[in-house]
């Protein structure tokens, strides 16, 4: 497997983000208080989380109006204060209908009190657990590919989210990259109509500055690790981790996922038990890292000193594998090979694996899902236009 062919091109990929580095520097100097867009994020049936970059210090509220002519304004924390800060502002919005229209603007405000800053409205849609349909899209290891994300921006149509299913960076060796990366990547607003969830992958991870990774990304649950029900589909999002063992001296002691997959194995167990997962029509599970591959190499040949690495998560597969077939999950959704591949389910391993492309524009790839009252329909497409897979899924009983 050529996998990391892909790092030939980082030099490339790299003066490209260092262009949009360079650019909200200039934003700065140039005294521009708010850096990015507005980012809608972490869909829920009862709002979302809007996520910005400032300058310097700032406070700042979201005011959203429904399509219902409800109005309103979310300008406090849960610690009373009014959201602020010196790079990022994030202002959580609750208590709206599930399934409704809706638009939100951010108003920012320099704290020294000399600059102000309103956004424009962008329209979003609550999720709906009850409804009878849903769209949802999907990228995969964009890897601060500019070319690639301004190409998937401009295919990829709106939906009821968009999930960004790991491998955002090449690594966060600078502190500097987090911002235009994760909130404005390749100049976009990549949450314009369709309202961004994210799945962690092993080089989100990586880099002594990805513990702020948190910071600028919101969850509905605060974890990396998350469920909920949009329409007829039912779905789980896991964090695979690295793709060597924590012990790895690439990793320096600065990572722990051992105990987050057995933590996410029993709070799967919680999760399939409640009767919106239990008994949902179609049941997707997104993690970064496949699950299943095409070639699987014995564990005991994992040569890791040697620059190998896993093309599957099996640290993961043996941790959920009995909870996944529990729940009759139908399919896995990841990235992480840069090669798309489609894995029929077995006896042995009833969920399916679909896997998509890599981070240059030939090997990139993007999702739509598509369900309703007969099918689930996933459609993979290059960006050229081709469909590298098309599945459609049956309803469970």
């Amino acid at each position: 497997m050529k996998r990391r062919g892909f790092m030939g091109q980082i030099a490339g990929s790299a003066v490209l983000g260092a262009a949009g580095v360079a650019a909200g520097q200039e934003n700065q100097e140039a005294g521009a208080l708010v850096t990015t867009p507005a980012v809608v994020m972490a869909p829920r049936p009862d709002g979302v989380e809007v996520v910005w970059a400032v300058s310097r210090l700032s406070r700042g509220r979201v005011e959203w109006k429904g399509d219902d002519g409800s109005t309103g304004t979310a300008a406090a924390d849960r610690f009373g204060f009014v959201p602020q800060g010196d790079e990022i502002l994030r202002v959580r919005l609750e208590g709206l209908a599930p399934g409704a229209g809706y638009q939100v603007r951010a108003i920012t405000e320099a704290a020294d009190g000399k600059s102000r800053h309103e956004g424009p409205w962008k329209k979003f849609r609550t999720l709906d657990p009850a409804g009878s349909a849903t769209n949802f899209v999907i990228w995969n290891d964009t890897h601060q590919n500019e070319e690639t994300i301004r190409k998937l921006h401009q295919l990829t149509p709106g939906g009821d989210f968009l999930l960004w299913n790991g491998d955002t960076c090449n690594d966060w060796h600078q502190e500097d990259w987090l911002v235009p990366t994760l909130l404005n990547p390749a100049g976009q607003d990549v949450s314009e109509g369709r309202p961004m969830l994210l799945v962690w992958g092993n080089h989100d991870v990586r880099g002594k500055w990805a513990y702020r990774v948190p910071e600028m990304v919101a969850t509905p649950a605060g974890r990396p690790f998350y469920a909920f029900r949009s329409g007829p589909v039912a779905v789980i999002c896991l964090h695979t981790g690295e793709d060597k063992p924590d012990d790895h001296p690439s990793f320096g002691g600065r990572v722990a996922f051992e105990g987050l997959r057995r933590e996410q194995a029993a709070w799967m167990k919680e999760v399939i038990a409640r009767p919106e997962f239990r008994d949902a029509p179609y049941r997707v599970v997104f993690c970064h890292i496949p699950l299943r591959w095409t070639k699987e190499r014995k564990l005991e040949t994992a040569d890791y000193g040697n620059g190998n690495y896993d093309a599957f998560s099996r640290a993961s597969r043996d941790a959920w594998h009995d909870v996944l077939v529990a729940w009759k999950t139908q399919v896995v959704i990841s990235g992480h090979t840069h090669q798309p591949a489609w894995i029929p389910a077995t006896d042995d391993f009833p969920y399916a694996q679909l896997v998509g492309g890599g981070p240059q524009p030939e090997r990139a790839t993007w999702i739509e899902g598509k369900a309703g009252a007969t099918s689930l329909e996933l459609v993979m497409k290059r960006l050229d236009g081709e469909i590298a897979e098309r599945i459609e899924f049956k309803p469970l009983g």
